[in-house]
């Protein structure tokens, strides 16, 4: 007869304590994300935002280690320095708003910090994987439903009362200036004027935005402190190896073929680079130009393909003995070597091209990307010698996100339109409807131009700049206008 089955674990969330302070933490989160955040555009408003989350979430944590002391009290809430490097990183990523006008590349922005958000609340590596702990955030929002709930029930006494107390006030201070904010502004001009400026029309589609913008906000924050009062299982640095194992004799030789095909691609790419315009054309029939541009998406997608396939090996290698771990080590090493080189053949190729047909946003965002797949490979290379690779996944999206926090310093349009004027002082075309419909980072660049052609750019580029708000400031929209 089967043993009986013993008694079902409670959910998560009830095993989880919810910390003092987490409604009212969502509720400031979600004000300050709905005030301060200019959805339509890049601003100092996101970073704002940002700060009063992170100041919300901080309260609850330090609160949580003061009532520890109750006897009563749950453990207090714990954060290391893990939390704080990804922290910092989100805010940084936030911050390029309020200097950078570029739509595209605030976007990216938004979606790396939110990926460093998560990041930051889990901390140390979680069992599940880097594909949980980038979504974590917004994954547990949702299972913290319950939990929010429970809690808000569980609220009695002096609590209750004083968050009714809390309620009433609110109300009553949203009617007082509902009624005479209108009056006053009737009145005055100037202080009409005052309230315009600080105070966005309202419509529908704002009413709308708000409360969008409210209700993410909450819901990160509480999804945010319910990973940090119930943290995930933390992965352990050297865990036993499971699974089948691959032989040396499976994966040495077609790893060693691919060795020998870099090889001699690699010593092709020296033979073409050292022999100039002039052998090109003699054994391709294309201009230098022409032949970098013919190569550089398959070289790419060689990099990449590379990538997965040392992956694999890495992961799923057997090492028993000390000659599985040197063959590793050796034949791993010399593909990554060797990948490297063709990177820089890629990245030589795209500049090259860049500088015969002009730079463009996505010219630029391809090199970067190829940029930061070499500092994979930089990584990858130190795994191999070591023969560690748990940490690699979240060091590959860390550097992913300093390299595009990079680009943002770059500042990548007004780093485009420099050297398509330097292009066009040298005898070649000036692409002026591409250059006018770029953001207002490009505008300081245009004076290097004659006065009738800064006007052609910039013009249109003025035109298009919207009235901002305190919390819509840009330095860059400022100082184009």
């Amino acid at each position: 007869m089967p043993p009986a089955a013993g008694p079902k674990p409670p959910p998560r969330w009830r095993r989880v304590a919810q910390p003092s302070g987490l409604l009212t933490a969502a509720a400031v989160s979600g004000v300050g994300a709905a005030t301060l955040i200019p959805t339509d555009r890049p601003g100092i408003g996101w970073l704002l935002a940002a700060g009063v989350v992170v100041a919300a979430i901080a309260i609850v944590v330090r609160r949580s280690h003061r009532n520890s002391r109750e006897a009563s009290a749950p453990a207090p809430l714990s954060l290391g320095s893990g939390h704080l490097w990804w922290t910092v990183l989100a805010a940084a990523l936030l911050a390029v708003g309020a200097v950078r006008a570029a739509g595209w590349l605030f976007t990216l922005c938004v979606l790396a910090a939110a990926a460093a958000a998560s990041l930051a609340a889990v901390g140390p590596r979680s069992v599940f994987g880097l594909r949980y702990d980038l979504f974590a955030i917004p994954v547990e929002a949702v299972r913290s439903l319950p939990w929010v709930y429970a809690g808000a029930r569980r609220i009695e006494g002096p609590g209750r009362e004083r968050g009714m107390r809390l309620a009433g006030s609110v109300a009553a201070t949203a009617v007082l200036l509902a009624v005479f904010v209108p009056l006053l502004g009737s009145a005055d001009a100037t202080f009409a004027h005052l309230i315009e400026s600080l105070v966005p029309a309202v419509d529908s589609a704002a009413v709308a935005q708000w409360i969008l913008m409210f209700v993410f906000a909450a819901l990160g924050t509480v999804g945010a402190l319910y990973v940090i009062a119930g943290p995930p299982r933390r992965a352990p640095d050297h865990a036993p190896e499971s699974g089948r194992r691959l032989r040396r004799t499976e994966w040495a030789l077609p790893v060693a073929a691919l060795t020998v095909l870099f090889t001699v691609f690699v010593a092709g790419q020296f033979v073409a680079m050292f022999g100039g315009d002039d052998y090109v054309q003699r054994t391709a029939g294309l201009t230098y130009a022409e032949y970098a541009r013919s190569g550089f998406w398959q070289l790419s997608t060689v990099t990449i393909l590379t990538l997965a396939v040392i992956a694999v090996v890495l992961r799923w290698a057997a090492r028993d003995s000390a000659a599985d771990r040197a063959w590793l080590r050796v034949l791993l090493s010399a593909v990554t070597v060797l990948s490297l080189i063709i990177v820089a053949s890629a990245l030589s190729r795209m500049w090259t091209y860049q500088q015969a047909y002009g730079f463009t946003v996505l010219r630029l965002l391809v090199l970067t990307c190829e940029l930061w797949i070499g500092t994979v490979y930089l990584l990858v290379l130190v795994a191999v010698l070591r023969l560690r690779h748990r940490r690699l996944g979240r060091a590959a999206v860390g550097t992913a996100m300093v390299t595009l926090l990079a680009l943002a310093i770059l500042d990548p349009e007004r780093f485009i339109a420099d050297k398509n004027i330097d292009r066009w002082q040298h005898g070649h075309d000036l692409d002026i409807g591409y250059l006018s419909g770029l953001s207002a980072d490009i505008v300081p660049a245009t004076d290097r131009l004659p006065a009738e052609l800064r006007a052609v750019i910039a013009d249109p580029i003025r035109d298009r700049l919207p009235d901002d708000t305190w919390h819509s400031w840009n330095y860059s929209r400022a100082a184009a206008r």
